[in-house]
């Protein structure tokens, strides 16, 4: 107990500067990790693109009779494909959940990248729509796994300095994806052949070697060794993650081991265990919650606006050139958005600056919808500036803190399938999104175009309700430090001024057998008995 106290106060007390010097090898091998992101970020964009390519709906749509938009992808067509990745990630998100809770991150990564690198070959060689959507559900699959296990990785490898910084990089990483998938789609829009299409799939066989070396380098994750009962394990891993020479003076291994054995035990104490049915139970089903919507709000808040940019600023009325131009700047500006964020969370926290983004992406939304009122093409691009603005916007609050706080919430021993949960009901608003989309914004079907801002609006505007009320502060906090705040059923809005200390020398943590009663004391009747069942 004294060990881990003492490393709490020495990981909180620690600045980022020397959290950097003493985790090098933590910080490099969670960005490589997370780097699978861009896989994912690129194929959203490139299929959602690909509906306002001109040789991409000439070989798998259907005529219109429209001179302006001769060839067209039927909008139940453009859905079944929306989703059809979607699907994939909710089954590749459960089986992350048992399989790298088993055997480990790094092996369940090395899979992963196997399986993306032989299910790219099927939309490469599609010869139809049915093709095309059997290629997206499997390639679903392992990018199903990289949206959790990434996250998680980087959350349990970092000191708390370090966890909003390479947390949000994973945003920054599908950022990345969209721009390159925007810069492939705009140098080959005028290319008349079927290279066209089939180079930005293979393009996607780029990544995987590479970071499958790098994963092959990287340690385990000392939280999930010590959750299997392998300290010694445990201890050689963190060893590999940081730095002897450079590593501050405070930072003890031992200590460092024992603060994550006593955070452990303690969970455990609070009946935390480690199936998915213990997310919905006792005080673990609040911290459900909060991850759950945090993580679905990003496809509450009007996101669906960037994945579907360039098919909206054309059929806004741009040509198909200007509307490759617009989303490459789009997604530029979404880069130094997370980049920006990352300043602002050391100042601001992430309560603040999601109830603050939200109320602005409310607001541009609605601006939106009421430029649509006007059909010239001055409002077009009155549209696509503001889409600019909302991008910047969302990625510098709403998108990469959402991915600080969904790997900060959850109890460590539940931390992998609180994250699977949480983006499965994010991908379920995903095809609930890539349903509607389409039909908002094709001409042959509602049609609503820029319109469909007023309804994000109202979404957006719920949003921002739920999480002033319900979204709690955990900047600066020790994984020990949030259970006992869940624990003491503290108010959202009081997370951040309440001192709390699971390490105090008057309170310790009784292992007892699972029909007696677990004492969490202190001095003065401030103990706090939890029944285990």
């Amino acid at each position: 107990m004294n060990e881990a106290k003492d490393a709490t106060e020495n990981e909180k007390s620690m600045s980022i500067i020397q959290a950097f010097k003493t985790y090098p090898k933590a910080v490099m091998f969670s960005m490589c990790l997370s780097t699978a992101i861009i896989m994912e970020g690129y194929d959203v964009v490139l299929l959602a693109n690909f509906y306002a390519f001109p040789t991409f709906n000439k070989r798998y749509g259907n005529a219109t009779g429209n001179p302006k938009t001769p060839y067209q992808i039927p909008a139940p067509w453009q859905a079944g494909l929306s989703n059809g990745a979607n699907v994939g990630e909710i089954l590749g998100l459960f089986i992350n959940g048992i399989v790298s809770e088993r055997y480990g991150y790094r092996k369940t990564m090395i899979v992963s990248l196997i399986a993306v690198c032989g299910f790219i070959f099927i939309p490469f060689f599609a010869k139809d729509l049915i093709d095309l959507e059997i290629g997206e559900i499997l390639c679903g699959i392992p990018w199903g796994v990289f949206q959790t296990l990434t996250t998680a990785y980087a959350s349990e490898v970092c000191p708390v300095q370090l966890r909003p910084y390479l947390t949000t990089y994973v945003n920054l990483c599908w950022v990345i994806g969209q721009l390159i998938a925007s810069g492939v789609l705009r140098a080959l829009v005028t290319r008349p052949d079927q290279w066209s299409y089939r180079i930005p799939f293979a393009i996607q066989w780029i990544w995987p070697v590479p970071i499958m070396i790098g994963v092959l380098f990287a340690p385990e994750s000392p939280w999930w060794l010590v959750r299997r009962g392998r300290q010694e394990d445990a201890k050689k891993a963190l060893l590999s993650l940081t730095s002897s020479k450079n590593a501050d003076d405070s930072f003890n291994v031992d200590q460092t081991i024992a603060m994550m054995v006593t955070t452990n035990e303690l969970e455990k104490a609070l009946e935390s265990g480690t199936g998915y049915l213990d997310c919905f139970r006792g005080i673990d089903l609040r911290r459900t919650e909060i991850v759950c919507v945090t993580w679905t709000i990003q496809n509450l808040c009007g996101s669906a606006f960037m994945g579907y940019s360039t098919y909206f600023y054309e059929q806004a009325g741009l040509s198909t050139l200007d509307s490759f131009d617009m989303s490459m700047g789009q997604y530029a500006l979404g880069i130094c958005g997370t980049v920006g964020s990352w300043f602002l969370m050391a100042r601001a926290g992430r309560r603040t600056l999601y109830t603050y983004g939200l109320a602005l992406l409310t607001l541009l939304l609605l601006l939106v919808g009421l430029i649509s009122i006007s059909n010239s093409k001055g409002a077009s691009w009155g549209i696509g500036s503001l889409l600019l603005i909302y991008t910047f916007t969302y990625d510098i609050t709403v998108g990469p803190v959402c991915y600080s706080l969904v790997a900060e919430i959850p109890s460590t021993r539940l931390k992998t399938k609180s994250i699977v949960l949480a983006r499965n009901v994010y991908n379920v608003f995903g095809i609930v999104n890539g349903v509607i989309m389409p039909y908002m914004l094709n001409p042959t079907a509602w049609n609503w175009r820029g319109k469909a801002g007023f309804f994000w609006a109202g979404m957006c505007a719920l949003c921002w309700l739920w999480t002033y009320f319900r979204l709690p502060e955990p900047r600066g906090r020790t994984y020990g430090e949030l259970d006992i705040l869940f624990e003491k059923r503290v108010a959202a809005r009081k997370f951040a001024g309440t001192d709390v200390s699971p390490w105090s020398s008057e309170q310790e943590i009784n292992r007892v057998e699972s029909d007696e009663k677990v004492a969490l004391g202190g001095v003065g009747g401030d103990g706090v008995h939890v029944e285990k069942v």
